[in-house]
């Protein structure tokens, strides 16, 4: 069992839980993932990694009421338990894997919609505790659903946020914000990381190609098993197929089949959907073996 030493609600329908999980959290780097299960009857939920302290054996969770099982989540309280926590799982971020010389030589701009805050902490946090200054846009709703906004301005050189109603902040989406950076502050960046809803990161990706500036996405695509076997997750990335629990999250969004990953994501949600896509996609739906009957 894996105990919740800490729980909250942190906005309308958005919770964080600190968990016991000292396995995960000695491993585990940004950009990756693990998954939680409720009980012996519970569905695996994948949730991005927030936060993890490697001395206390803690892993930081941050998720949104959208179903059964993450309405059921939400009840827990501090002292209740998940039966199982997997993880890490999928790859870190590649300037983890890089020369530190290298990414600190580079100009990075992190973009964050709504609960897209939990994946970017980790992250940015990463560059402050490297000496490395990056800008960050935090875009929600509204005021009412804006989270994090106190942690990230611990650890962004400069963060910027904004409101698509205006109630707080910029007024406008992330886009029209990169926008007033690029073109009228004249702000130059090498690589923007992009994270939130999956139409926010097409249109970072549709302005971010305008501008000519490379762009990472961290994709969240329905996932099953997280290890490959499933095919929920499977997208295009320029010419290959690809999966996002195994060979990402992380990608590059110049090359994601937008369209593509959105309308597969929708069909997936229903029984007739996923019956339809294993026809199509025949041996190639599962990844690892593509034979693993997964859908059985």
């Amino acid at each position: 069992m894996y105990q919740i030493l800490e729980a909250e609600m942190l906005a309308d329908k958005i919770y964080k839980m600190v968990v016991e999980a000292p396995f995960v959290a000695r491993s585990c780097q940004p950009g990756e993932f693990l998954i939680t299960k409720l009980d012996d009857r519970g569905e695996r939920i994948p949730l991005t990694i927030c936060d993890f302290d490697r001395e206390k054996g803690t892993v930081t969770i941050i998720f949104q009421v959208v179903g059964a099982s993450t309405y059921r989540m939400a009840e827990l309280k501090a002292g209740d338990a998940f039966e199982d926590v997997v993880g890490p799982l999928g790859n870190p971020s590649d300037f983890v894997k890089e020369p530190i010389e290298e990414v600190k030589k580079r100009r990075y701009c992190f973009i964050a919609g709504g609960v897209g805050a939990a994946p970017v902490y980790p992250q940015v946090k990463w560059f402050k505790e490297h000496g490395i200054d990056c800008d960050v846009i935090l875009g929600t709703r509204t005021k009412t659903t804006l989270i994090m906004e106190e942690e990230l301005k611990e650890v962004a050189a400069n963060l910027y946020v904004c409101t698509d109603d205006g109630s707080y902040g910029h007024p406008g989406n992330v886009t029209v914000m990169l926008k007033e950076l690029v073109e009228n502050q004249k702000k130059q960046y090498d690589i923007v990381v992009a994270i939130g809803p999956m139409i926010m990161m097409k249109f970072v990706c549709l302005a971010t190609k305008e501008y000519n500036i490379p762009t990472i996405v961290s994709m969240n695509p329905i996932m099953v098993d997280g290890t490959g076997m499933c095919g929920a997750c499977r997208l295009q990335v320029g010419d290959e197929t690809k999966f996002a629990c195994v060979d990402g999250p992380e990608f590059d969004g110049h090359l994601i089949d937008w369209s593509l990953a959105m309308k597969r994501m929708n069909t997936y949600k229903t029984e007739e959907g996923r019956a339809m896509l294993k026809a199509q996609e025949g041996d190639t739906h599962h990844g690892g073996c593509g034979n693993c009957g997964g859908d059985r």
